[in-house]
């Protein structure tokens, strides 16, 4: 499975369990870190805190375990590594103060859903 199934698989896991605001960034010709940022906003913590846990039981389902994780437990912005593609959930108030899509993209790297 290449970088933009496996991405295509985390935003249908994030829509399937009413994640907001999904947008996919494409990083493969601005950075080395990944080739895709997804991002997604969780209506509360407890929200944001089961949007992760959904996406980390899925995809491990297909045999992909995580590089790490960040701030689960917080719910405010939790993030998992899977290498290509980096996972950032926040719920509204913390998505707006980072605004990520501001610091990575551009109107010809984001896709939203």
């Amino acid at each position: 499975m290449d970088s933009k199934e496996f991405s295509n698989k985390v935003i249908e896991v994030l829509s399937n369990h009413k994640a907001e605001d999904i947008v996919r960034i494409d990083l493969k010709d601005k950075e080395k870190i990944a080739d895709y940022f997804i991002i997604a906003s969780g209506r509360s913590m407890t929200h944001t805190r089961s949007l992760i846990e959904h996406v980390e039981e899925e995809i491990e389902k297909i045999g992909i375990t995580a590089i790490r994780e960040e701030g689960v437990k917080e719910g405010r912005w939790a993030v998992i590594d899977y290498g290509d593609v980096i996972v950032h959930v926040f719920n509204d108030e913390t998505r707006l103060f980072y605004h990520l899509e501001k610091l990575w993209g551009d109107e010809k790297n984001i896709e939203k859903f």
